[in-house]
């Protein structure tokens, strides 16, 4: 082949090659690690519902404190699920239901739900996680530091991560601190596609001042029909 046919078919082997590169990226390379939060911002504050499930890593043994939970939250203000609750050297599932301010929660031995406070047990109102004044996206809109981490899929969809730091009073709002004073580190990945968050891993020190644990908020069902009524008390 000569050098002309050769550079014609190099040629046209790149057209060919680049669109497919650009759909693997999903577009995301284009934005910058601040667009990114942004639009995951955006994107979270206009969903009507989510479903949410949260775990840790470094949990104590002692103390009464949020380790992990379960279930779907719908705008103006209302949750239906389980939270994993470390209290009396156990951990216990805990059904709540959260209705415009109002938390119930089925504690143990109990046939039925009762309100309750629920900072006694270590967490907020999971109704206010979609509030953008008090909820997860402020994370989003607050974030410092902000850089482009890694691209990749998971389950089959790519996605983009960014790190960044968490100003720690605000964390301790929205999750808990033990050291507000101290920043929390992220890591967000972001749909590439829809610009949905989709899992949200922070680092700091949630159960003691002098060491750090993790959280990790995986998201989804954006925009789900979600229905939550206040549940029967006895």
């Amino acid at each position: 082949m000569s050098l002309r046919r050769r550079g014609v078919a190099l040629l046209a082997l790149g057209l060919f090659a680049g669109p497919v590169l650009a759909g693997c990226s999903g577009g995301s390379s284009a934005e910058s690690a601040p667009d990114l939060l942004a639009h995951a911002k955006h994107t979270l504050d206009d969903a009507k519902s989510l479903h949410f499930v949260l775990s840790s890593q470094g949990a104590p043994e002692t103390g009464t404190e949020l380790v992990g939970g379960a279930g779907d939250v719908a705008r103006p203000a209302s949750f239906k699920g389980t939270l994993k609750v470390l209290a009396l050297g156990s951990t216990l599932d805990l059904a709540v239901v959260s209705v415009d301010g109002t938390v119930w929660a089925q504690l143990p031995f109990a046939s039925s739900f009762s309100t309750i406070d629920p900072a006694q047990f270590g967490f907020g109102d999971p109704g206010a996680l979609l509030d953008p004044g008090t909820g997860i996206s402020q994370l989003l809109g607050k974030a410092t530091s902000a850089k482009l981490g890694d691209e990749r899929r998971v389950s089959g969809e790519v996605v983009r991560e960014v790190t960044a730091e968490l100003p720690g009073d605000l964390v301790e709002q929205v999750l808990t601190s033990q050291d507000p004073s101290k920043p929390v580190q992220a890591r967000f990945s972001i749909a590439a596609d829809s610009g949905e968050l989709r899992r949200a891993e922070l680092t700091g020190p949630f159960f003691t001042a002098e060491g750090d644990a993790t959280y990790t908020l995986e998201l989804s069902n954006f925009g789900a029909d979600v229905q939550i009524t206040a549940p029967p008390t006895g």
